[in-house]
């Protein structure tokens, strides 16, 4: 029976099932993770993209004219309670899922489609110009209010009329703070036919900060706005505040001036989920103009128009996720690979522990089924309680994701390892045998079989990475992206199995001619190899290439953002002001900790040609200094004497030329002649463009011009920007140094910024996490690869020492013999690595992932980082070496004795 054959097994090996136990849970936990952190961070950024969009782009905005074809009566009810709230409901059937409407935030009403004048003279005038009412019958309003004065208003009668001429409103604390209005205060509104309307509360807003109130934030908060005119000419402000009528009294506006019928929907954020985006913007279009419109215009009115900045929002954000995708989807895809390996490693390597055992069982009558459903037994019923407890620990600290993605994934987990060693152990007992002879030894030629499939592989994976490198890694290379660590690894693990041996054969007859045996025979052993070698190697590629590549990504998205702020800042800090700063402030900020330079730079923005027609920044430096400047942030260097002034030309000198640095989009509009510029003091400046550069410090931007402040009238020299170079910088300090003359800017602050949406830096911490993962990974198939050939190794020493063979040699013999392994694996690390930063690079651009806004640091390009492709090879190294030499100090710490058995095959 099945059942006591389990038992037995895993009471005579609980440390075996307890590991397996470990790295099963460990690995669903893992595989289960990924999909639910993706998932979270996906959602959580649309939402915030949600969230930040104005009021009005994130609503979906219903607007509809009353009816006004037939009867008075008709036009009365098209705007009373029970028929706004007919077509609401209207709409709200209309929305197509997975669009959901929160409808506690949403609002429908009736309103006046422009403001009113109030000729009342106590409100308030800034420039004379008369205050303007909104005025709208919003329903909802004593859910969404508290009453601090007053009451809410009413309809006398309950019933309002096209000729009612009074009606009673409510405004909030803002509008009656700003417009000076209390309860019992009457506001005039002229119109077709004169309204009056009376306060008669002054309420507070439940969430001021919501879409009911800022859709139409005037209803909540008066704007002063100003009359449009030519440039130049002045404009006039004036306020415009909310008056808040009674639902019941949208009839009473029809008379007064041109009304609108309104719903807005408000989107429920906790139901925006970034797996369902192309719906979303589906029953988005369907709305603005297709069959959602056109119910709208059957049930409501056929000119109802709908408005809403959801579908901007919604692409933004899928572009956005378009180019994040590629990057994780190489971490996930080569993360999941190395963990397949070690879970196939850790099946290979229990069949080899067990190699006698199984083939007794053959040799005793067990059939291959037979004995391959023992094992399945015997495995699942450690695995699956494992990937169990893995896939629950991935559930309980991920909450708020999808459920079915994260059990296939650890499915898939559990299933690999259940399958693993029975698999293996039919494969290696197919046929019954006695004695299997060393397992150190290899065939010279590999089968035929062996080859043909190898060859297929490889040019399977050649011509898809071929395929690859055509298109790039963009949207229309499909899963390519992300086998291309997979496939490089393949082809590299697979050449470099046939391969690396060949030289060491080759080596091995000249060393025996050298003194003492460890360096002939470490050569002889390493030389030999087998088809259980291509797992290990495989495994560590494809960890190198993830690693190579995310580092590449990591150190790329870390550069374009200091790269960013620099060009914001343009060094470590910056303190500037509209106008002069006092004289003693770089003396005061030199002494600030951190700083180790203080450059005084004075910009003009106004400076400008004499006819008036262009205008561009104009900063007066040093020289010298800003040069050094330029020269330690890299942001256009030059010989300071470039920029001298002239003999002659002190303070302001109109008849002398001053030598300037330009950009390239000035030096393009002004050429190389000398030409005149005004200045904000009203003194003139000829200059002539001698350098170009593409970017300074003192100025942000394309266009400036920097010249020698000494050259410059005496007003137009003082510096207004003082430009902070050091270490450590504390923003507070500079600011208490500054005491309010001018504002503080840092670069770390100004970096901050750029981690804009939780897309982004949940893509990176997914990315860290699986480099993390597949380093891990690597390192454990590593040492299950040594732990295969341990008690090979140990019964050879074991055996030499016999021979004589003293400590000493036995460590350098395992060490001899472990690089001649390890560092063909980390050079095609690095080559993997470098091939795959060079195949994908093309296709992938790391500004959205490094930048949330626009930015002059331009496109961030995909490189290869050094230090990614270095320190895993180091690794590989030093684990291998250590591992040799621990196994040896352990193998001579036990004895001869305790290796050497009568009838050991090892």
């Amino acid at each position: 029976m099945t059942a006591p054959w389990v038992r037995t097994r895993l009471r005579a090996a609980p440390g075996a099932a307890l590991a397996l136990a470990v790295l099963v849970a460990l690995t669903a936990c893992l595989a289960a993770a990924f999909p639910r952190a993706l998932d979270r961070y996906t959602d959580a950024g649309l939402r915030q993209a949600v969230d930040r969009a104005a009021a009005d782009e994130r609503s979906v905005l219903v607007d509809s004219a009353p009816t006004l074809g037939g009867s008075v009566a008709e036009a009365e009810d098209s705007v009373r309670p029970k028929s706004l709230a007919g077509g609401y409901r209207s709409v709200l059937g209309i929305v197509e899922r997975p669009l959901v409407i929160d409808e506690k935030q949403s609002s429908y009403g009736v309103r006046v489609t422009e403001s009113l004048p109030s000729p009342e003279k106590w409100l308030p005038r800034p420039d004379g110009l008369p205050a303007e009412m909104a005025l709208a019958a919003q329903q909802g309003l004593a859910d969404h209010t508290r009453v601090r004065s007053g009451r809410l208003p009413e309809v006398p009668g309950g019933r309002a009329t096209i000729s009612t001429a009074e009606v009673e409103a409510a405004v909030t604390e803002e509008t009656a703070r700003t417009l000076h209005m209390k309860v019992g205060s009457v506001v005039h509104v002229p119109g077709q036919r004169d309204l009056t309307v009376r306060v008669t509360g002054i309420v507070t807003p439940e969430r001021p900060d919501s879409a009911y109130w800022s859709v139409d934030s005037v209803l909540r908060t008066p704007s002063l706005r100003r009359t449009p005119g030519p440039p130049g000419a002045p404009s006039p402000t004036y306020w415009v505040g909310g008056l808040l009528l009674a639902p019941e009294a949208g009839p009473a506006l029809l008379g007064t001036a041109r009304v609108g019928r309104y719903w807005h929907l408000a989107p429920d954020p906790d139901s925006v989920h970034s797996r369902d985006l192309d719906k979303l913007a589906s029953a988005v279009a369907s709305l603005e103009s297709g069959p959602g419109l056109e119910q709208l215009h059957s049930t409501i009115d056929p000119l109802t128009e709908v408005t809403t900045g959801l579908d901007d929002v919604f692409t933004s954000y899928g572009q956005l996720r378009g180019d994040v995708g590629p990057l994780v989807v190489v971490a996930a895809s080569g993360a999941g690979t190395v963990a397949a390996v070690v879970l196939l490693m850790a099946g290979g390597l229990a069949t080899d522990r067990r190699r006698a055992e199984l083939a007794l069982l053959r040799a005793r009558g067990a059939s291959v089924r037979g004995l391959a459903g023992r094992l399945l037994a015997e495995t699942a019923v450690v695995a699956v309680p494992a990937g169990a407890l893995g896939l629950g620990v991935a559930l309980l600290a991920l909450p708020g994701a999808r459920l079915l993605p994260a059990l296939w994934a650890a499915a898939a987990v559990t299933a690999v390892a259940c399958l693993a060693l029975p698999l293996r152990a039919a494969a290696a007992h197919r046929s019954v045998r006695i004695h299997d002879g060393r397992r150190d030894v290899a065939s010279a030629r590999a089968s035929r079989r062996r080859t043909v499939a190898e060859l297929t592989v490889v040019v399977l994976a050649l011509g898809a990475v071929e395929m690859l490198r055509r298109r790039g890694a963009t949207e229309g290379a499909g899963d390519l992206v992300a086998v291309a660590p997979v496939l490089i690894g393949v082809i590299a693990a697979l050449v470099l199995v046939r391969l690396y041996p060949l030289p060491l054969r080759g080596l091995a007859r000249p060393a025996r001619r050298l003194r003492g045996a460890v360096g002939p025979l470490a050569l002889a052993r390493a030389g030999r190899t087998s088809a259980s070698a291509v797992l290990p190697l495989l495994a560590l590629l494809t960890a190198f290439t993830v690693a190579a590549f995310g580092g590449s990504v990591l150190s790329g998205v870390t550069d374009a953002r200091d790269r960013a702020a620099l060009l914001a800042v343009g060094a470590d800090a910056r303190v500037e002001a509209s106008d002069a700063l006092p004289s003693g402030l770089p003396d005061r900020l030199g002494r600030a900790s951190g700083v180790r330079e203080v450059t005084e730079v004075g910009v003009d923005y106004q400076a400008r040609t004499l006819d008036g027609r262009q205008s561009l920044p104009l900063a007066g430096v040093d020289p010298d200094a800003y040069a050094g400047l330029a020269q330690r942030t890299g942001l256009g260097a030059f010989p300071g004497g470039k920029l001298t002034r002239p003999d002659g030309a002190e303070g302001g000198s109109e008849d002398a030329v001053l030598p300037a640095l330009a950009s390239p989009t000035v030096a393009e509009r002004f050429g190389g002649g000398a030409f005149p510029l005004r200045l904000a003091d009203g003194s003139v400046a000829t200059l002539r463009i001698v350098l170009v550069r593409d970017h300074t410090p003192g100025v942000p931007g394309d266009d400036f011009l920097v010249v020698d402040r000494a050259g410059l009238s005496g007003g137009a020299a003082r510096p207004n920007v003082l430009l902070l170079t050091g270490d450590d910088l504390n923003a507070g300090a500079l600011r208490r140094a500054a005491d309010g003359a001018g504002t503080v800017h840092l670069r770390s602050v100004e970096r901050g910024k750029y981690v804009d949406s939780p897309l982004q830096s949940g893509a990176e911490h997914i990315y860290t996490a699986a480099v993390a993962a597949a380093a891990g990974f690597a390192a454990l198939a590593l040492l299950l690869s040594l732990a295969s050939t341990a008690p090979e190794r140990a019964a050879l020493l074991a055996r030499l020492r016999t021979m004589g063979l003293t400590r000493a040699q036995g460590r350098r013999l395992l060490v001899l013999e472990s690089l001649p392994q390890a560092l063909p694996a980390a050079l095609g690390g690095i080559l993997t690595g470098w091939a795959a930063v060079r195949l994908l690079s093309p296709g992938i651009d790391l500004t959205t992932i490094a930048l949330s806004t626009a930015s002059p640091v331009g496109s961030a390009e995909l490189r290869t980082d050094p230090w990614s492709l270095a320190v895993p090879a180091v690794a590989v190294l030093v684990l291998a070496v250590g591992v040799a030499a621990l196994q040896a100090w352990w193998s001579g710490r036990r004895g001869a004795v305790a290796e050497l058995r009568a009838g050991d095959a090892r």
